[in-house]
Parts: structure tokens; C-alpha cells; sequence
């Protein structure tokens, strides 16, 4: 891995959040990741209890050993636990066996909230080459979800065009806007990625209107359609960039890369 020249700036740190499951939160944080590998050095860190960003990336459960509960919990040193995927550029600290109890384990700990933001920057040494740090989130908003919302720079929020994803992004927001205010003031809402979107449901279509409305231009404009290519590649280890490059679902999220970078250019030129 390239070392970090002293001039550049720390990775972004990202977490990609929704309470609600089965949304495409895992598969966004997987293959914008793999995107992005062509250019950066993209770190994941997988930290919902599943384990499924470990298993789309080709790490089977067997051989997954330390990983995310080790940081969290048994202050191992990050630099021991980050290792390489298939994917070139794109790093993974799997999600381990025994991350299912962390969030009962994190109760009673000494800053239960924090646990994860002071591991990173313990660890900042084992970040220094990494353009973009991925967390991968539960689908809960638990200790887990707090850990990483407190050590993030922003927020993405893959989100299911369907009807019951509008409760669920207005608890999100409301939490993100909950810790800037009492853990990270740094902490901001970077964007909605509207997924399994079916351009034939008319109900699909007016959920995706009725986002854009409220949230604006914090919506991205490349929607990830609903593709069985996305839904068949994690049972091959693969990001469906690299399962099939050529299906709607992989060039979709072609053009959301090519829009994060775009976004991420105009911030970095915002005073």
C-alpha cells in the first residue's frame, strides 16, 4: 500500500447507516468501494454482526478470525487486523464471529460511544494510505451504529424506494442530527442513494419524488435499479462489478462512483 504523503489529507471516513434491513446498504458500501479501487485505496470495515460485507467480499466465515470485535472491544491495534480482498486498492477489517455480542459487551464499557473513533485515531498510522474508510453498519440503531456515527466524517443512506423507507429515513436523520449535536459535531448527512428502484412500479417512482423533495440535492441522481446480477453476486464472494461489469446494477453503480467523486471534488473546494 502507497504510504500517505505528509501534505494529504486523513481518509474520509464514511458510514453507510440505515436502521432498516434489506435495503442495499451493504451492497452500496461494497461496490461504490470496489469503484473507487480503481483510483483510491478504499478500507471497509464491516461492522454489522452478519457479517455480509465479509461474505461479498470473498471472506468466508472460517477464515474471518480477529476483525471488527477485536478492535472494539479487545483493543487489538488496528494495523494487526486490516487485511486485502481480491479487489485491488480495497481493504477489509472483517466483521468476526463474536461481533453478534459487542453491542451487549459495549454497555458497560468506559466510553461505550466512542470506542471505535479512538481505535481509528490510535490506529491513524495503519490509515495513512487510505484515500476512503468505509463502515458498513447493522441494520439497527444500536451501539454499533453510534460507534461509527461518532467516528465518521458523513453519512450515506441507501435507501429502498418503497413506502416504509420514508419512516425509516426520518429516524436516521433525526439520529444523525441527535449526535452532531452531542458527540460529533463534524458529523453531517452526505448523501441518499435511492436503490432496488423498479422504474415500472409507479409507486416506486413517486417514493424516489417524494425524497428528492424534501431532502434536495442531497439525494444522488443515479438510481440503483432492482437487478438479479447485484442479488446473485455476494453468493460468489464478488462485487457485482466484478460479477457481471456489464449488468444495469454494476454500471449504476459506475455512475454513482463517478458522482461521489464529483461531490467529494466539490467539497473539498468549499471553504
Amino acid at each position: 500500500m502507497p504510504a500517505r504523503t505528509p501534505d494529504r489529507a486523513a481518509p474520509r471516513i464514511l458510514a453507510f447507516a440505515n436502521q432498516k434491513g434489506g435495503v442495499g446498504k451493504t451492497t452500496t458500501a461494497i461496490n461504490l468501494a470496489t469503484a473507487l479501487a480503481v483510483d483510491h485505496q478504499v478500507l471497509l470495515l464491516d461492522l454489522d454482526p452478519q457479517g455480509n460485507a465479509s461474505t461479498g467480499l470473498g471472506v468466508a466465515r472460517s477464515d474471518r478470525a480477529a476483525g471488527s470485535y477485536a478492535l472494539l472491544v479487545e483493543n487489538r491495534p488496528l494495523s494487526e487486523l486490516i487485511r486485502p480482498t481480491g479487489v485491488r486498492n480495497l481493504s477489509i477489517l472483517p466483521a468476526d464471529p463474536d461481533l453478534a455480542g459487542a453491542e451487549v459487551e459495549l454497555v458497560g464499557m468506559d466510553s461505550r460511544e466512542r470506542r471505535l473513533a479512538l481505535a481509528l485515531e490510535v490506529g491513524a498510522a495503519a490509515l495513512a494510505g487510505f484515500d476512503y474508510v468505509f463502515l458498513d453498519c447493522p441494520p439497527s440503531l444500536g451501539l454499533i451504529t453510534l460507534n461509527a456515527l461518532v467516528a465518521a466524517d458523513g453519512v450515506i443512506v441507501p435507501l429502498q424506494t418503497e413506502f416504509f423507507a420514508l419512516e425509516g429515513i426520518s429516524q436516521i436523520t433525526r439520529t444523525i442530527d441527535r449526535v452532531r449535536r452531542a458527540l460529533n459535531p463534524r458529523l453531517a448527512l452526505d448523501g441518499i442513494v435511492l436503490t432496488m428502484a423498479d422504474r415500472r412500479n409507479n409507486l416506486s417512482e413517486l417514493v424516489a419524488s417524494d425524497v428528492r423533495s424534501f431532502f434536495k440535492d442531497k439525494v444522488f441522481e443515479t438510481v440503483i435499479p432492482r437487478n438479479v446480477r447485484v442479488s446473485e453476486a455476494p453468493s460468489h464472494g464478488l462485487p457485482v462489478l466484478l460479477y457481471d461489469f456489464r449488468s444495469p446494477g454494476a454500471q449504476a453503480y459506475v455512475r454513482l462512483a463517478a458522482e461521489f467523486l464529483k461531490r467529494e471534488r466539490a467539497r473539498a473546494r468549499t471553504p
